[in-house]
């Protein structure tokens, strides 16, 4: 990384940081450090589900299907992803979940990467809902 490129695998270096590849948690100076943006590589075998609602976001988000049939679910409606390439997207203080109807792979970009908002495993940023 010192000529300031790095290059990888979404699904190799998605397997530390629960997903996420790009944000502000990567160390300055990685190329994949940014506090403009978050990018998350998710697989999700089939009957996953977010084990609790994002409440009060802060941030913009969109996400694309890559493969399988995945749901978002929002207060007011339910959007299902069932063609690759299909995407939704939704905005600050939208509250949301997400179930993986069959085996799912998505990328997830959310903006601005917000320093102090990542979680450690076992912890969530939203409320019960």
């Amino acid at each position: 990384m010192d000529d300031g490129v790095y290059a990888g695998n979404a699904g190799e270096d998605s397997a530390t940081d629960r997903g996420w590849l790009l944000g502000h948690f990567r160390e300055e100076g990685d190329p994949r450090h940014s506090d403009a943006i978050e990018v998350k590589w998710g697989v999700h075998p089939r009957g996953e589900r977010r084990a609790q609602w994002v409440e009060g976001e802060v941030r913009t988000a969109l996400l694309v299907l890559v493969s399988g049939r995945f749901r978002m679910e929002f207060p007011r409606r339910s959007v299902l992803l069932e063609r690759q390439g299909d995407y939704v997207v939704w905005g600050r203080g939208v509250d949301h979940s997400w179930f993986a109807e069959d085996d799912s792979v998505v990328m997830t970009l959310r903006w601005p990467s917000v320093t102090g908002y990542a979680l450690t495993d076992g912890e969530s940023a939203a409320r019960p809902r």
